[in-house]
């Protein structure tokens, strides 16, 4: 009895392969490439807006701003976000209420990115608002939404820098109470006032002094 044959297939040649994976590989990066740029200005756009809501929060009152970059060690005015810069906020009749100052420290499970208001002529932290956090839901996030510790931020000293405590334990005005339960994510939000006014009271100073000047 005849054995039938086993049809002759061809194997795809390694070139033809290759080609085909270069070819959809291309493409796929053009379409994510294309996506990318499409929704940047979009993102961009979100993020200038969610920036200038929290600069109002922060500092109470404030109505306008100006954006502020360190250019030859002074404070400037620029346009836009580029760069590392901090907000100079105003009231209605155009005195300074004080500046809103961007930082980050990492946190329990990553960067904490927050906006803190400071008052120079006071030396006060008078609000603070969680700009980016991936802490753990029902215990760290509760930096943006416990009630009790955002109060922490309304008249806070900072001139000595500003301390973590228990619980409880608050009994000088530079101090904030921890979130029970969240003990970490709440000194990477200290750390980021600290940080932050670290960086820039210097140069805020050295501001308004010029500013003075001029008057």
């Amino acid at each position: 009895m005849d054995t039938p044959e086993m049809p002759n297939v061809q194997e795809p040649k390694p070139v033809k392969f290759v080609l085909t994976l270069g070819l959809a590989g291309f493409f796929s990066g053009l379409v994510l490439v294309g996506a990318y740029l499409y929704t940047l200005p979009l993102i961009e756009a979100n993020k200038a807006r969610a920036m200038e809501q929290a600069i109002y929060r922060v500092l109470p009152g404030c109505t306008a701003y100006k954006t502020m970059a360190l250019q030859n060690g002074a404070l400037r005015v620029q346009e836009g976000l580029a760069g590392t810069v901090i907000f100079a906020g105003y009231a209605a009749a155009g005195e300074l209420i004080g500046f809103a100052i961007p930082a980050q420290e990492i946190g329990f499970q990553d960067v904490i990115a927050g906006l803190i208001g400071y008052d120079p002529v006071q030396k006060k932290v008078v609000g603070f608002e969680v700009l980016e956090s991936k802490e753990t839901p029902g215990l760290g996030d509760k930096i943006f939404k416990d009630a009790d510790f955002k109060s922490n931020f309304q008249e806070l000293e900072c001139a000595s820098g500003v301390i973590i405590v228990s619980k409880g334990k608050k009994s000088k005005a530079n101090e904030v109470e921890a979130i029970t339960g969240a003990t970490i994510s709440s000194k990477a939000v200290v750390r980021i006032i600290n940080k932050g006014l670290d960086q820039w009271r210097a140069p805020v100073e050295s501001w308004l002094r010029t500013q003075t000047q001029k008057q």
